[in-house]
């Protein structure tokens, strides 16, 4: 017997799924995946990653990295799986999307009380179901979002950067570093026939491969993005992006200069050839343990597919690239959650129905887990007769919940977010320069507080 249906097995599915049955129900995770593959989908496993493979920044101190910590000290299966199948990116916790994602797959599969059923659902069941079916839910459910929930008017685009071959890389104008790091060192070709190291994996400093531009390069690239065809929305569609997620070419429209005030920022960097700091660089991260793939870091685009191969083999170190993957966009859908949503995420009028995820209103692949697993506590804390109690305020986790529950009131306009200080309440009295640093010591120990004090997990 089922005691929830998990519909959707990404970020917030798996992790809600995870959850449910670490807290002793029996849980039904209904993904769609083989039998219907989205435009984003590749693979059948749970726990794709469809944009870039990093999850940001590490730094206990950045919301992204505190936010880590919380979900670690939660028992995080998604955040275990990546810290398993971790790449070098730096201060950024990055991961070989396949492997992470088969090992979301593998434990899922083989936890005693999930069934992972292989179909596309169109009828919700009359038991307790969470609906973590993500931005781009389509047919019945899909129509739920769209007729009643508010679906049809929230909405935002978002674009994936491409991935080019490691050994399609002119290694000779190229150098590894992270920003503000040790002494960039040039990087040596791969050997002939050594795909692992196509990367120059143990040369080189740092954790990025950069390729540097000078002026008149840079202000050519500018001209040719601004003069590429793009992929319009639909005639019927305004066009809506998400500023963390902005395609370069809108980026570029707004000033010759923002792409290097942007993702091709120079500083903190040196070419070790030079001595100087480049006009302009675009920097790639390893798409894969083996680093023979690399992802265009914050090159996200909405070029027609010959144009970006094109003109990002205007980059000097990608004037022969092998593209992998070309950038894409799609549409994400996301609901009014405040206005739709009760205090556990419930749909007000049919309270079996739960939501998590991108379609609650936030954004990024750890804020989607953050919310399926606070829908699977606040749920199985209902099932098993304890008291159901939301992280508080002052904690990564907590912001976020507030985010999307908190009703809104004026003109204020609900839309998706990632996690970030303004999330939280202030400290009064605290200097500008150590605000973060206290944030975030409070946050853990508020965390620690409320995690001490709930019981979910079954004995």
């Amino acid at each position: 017997m089922t005691d929830v249906t998990v519909v959707g097995g990404g970020m917030a599915g798996s992790e809600a799924a995870w959850q449910l049955a670490e807290a002793g129900l029996s849980v039904s995770l209904v993904e769609m995946k083989p039998c219907a593959m989205s435009p984003a989908h590749q693979s059948p496993l749970l726990g794709e990653l469809v944009c870039s493979n990093s999850l940001r920044s590490d730094d206990p101190v950045a919301p992204a990295g505190l936010l880590k910590h919380e979900l670690r000290r939660a028992g995080s299966l998604v955040i275990a799986c990546a810290d398993q199948h971790r790449v070098p990116a730096g201060q950024a916790l990055a991961v070989e999307r396949f492997g992470f994602a088969r090992a979301i797959t593998q434990r899922l599969a083989l936890h005693p009380r999930i069934r992972i059923e292989r179909r596309r659902i169109d009828d919700l069941p009359d038991h307790p179901v969470i609906v973590a079916t993500g931005p781009l839910t389509e047919g019945a459910l899909g129509q739920v979002i769209q007729q009643e929930l508010g679906g049809d008017r929230m909405y935002f685009y978002d674009a994936i950067a491409p991935i080019v071959a490691a050994e399609s890389i002119d290694w000779d104008r190229a150098f590894r570093g992270s920003r503000w790091g040790r002494e960039s060192a040039p990087l040596d070709p791969p050997e002939e026939g050594e795909g692992e190291r196509a990367a120059g994996g143990d040369t080189g400093v740092g954790d990025y491969v950069n390729c540097p531009m000078n002026k008149v390069e840079y202000e050519a690239f500018i001209d040719a993005v601004n003069a590429g065809r793009k992929v319009l929305p639909h005639d019927f569609e305004e066009p809506r992006y998400f500023e963390s997620c902005m395609p370069i070419e809108v980026m570029a429209e707004r000033g010759p200069q923002t792409l290097r005030f942007g993702p091709m920022r120079p500083v903190g960097l040196r070419d070790p050839r030079t001595g100087h700091r480049p006009w302009a660089v675009v920097q790639l991260r390893p798409e894969n343990r083996y680093q023979t793939a690399y992802n265009l870091v914050g090159f996200q685009t909405r070029l027609a597919y010959p144009e970006q191969q094109r003109i990002f083999q205007m980059i000097p170190a990608l004037h022969r690239a092998e593209f992998l993957r070309f950038g894409s966009i799609h549409r994400n859908t996301y609901i009014d959650a405040p206005s739709r949503l009760g205090a556990h995420l419930e749909l007000r009028d049919r309270p079996n129905v739960r939501f998590a995820g991108l379609l609650t209103g936030v954004e990024g692949y750890i804020e989607s887990c953050a919310m399926g697993m606070m829908v699977a506590w606040l749920l199985a804390s209902e099932l098993t007769g304890r008291a159901a109690v939301p992280p508080p305020p002052t904690t990564m986790m907590g912001g976020l919940y507030h985010h999307v529950t908190q009703p809104r009131e004026g003109d204020y306009k609900y839309g998706p977010t990632n996690v970030n200080y303004g999330l939280l309440p202030p400290l009064p009295g605290v200097r500008k320069d150590n605000r973060k640093q206290r944030m975030a010591e409070r946050a853990n120990v508020d965390f620690d507080a409320w995690l001490s004090g709930i019981a979910v997990r079954a004995a």
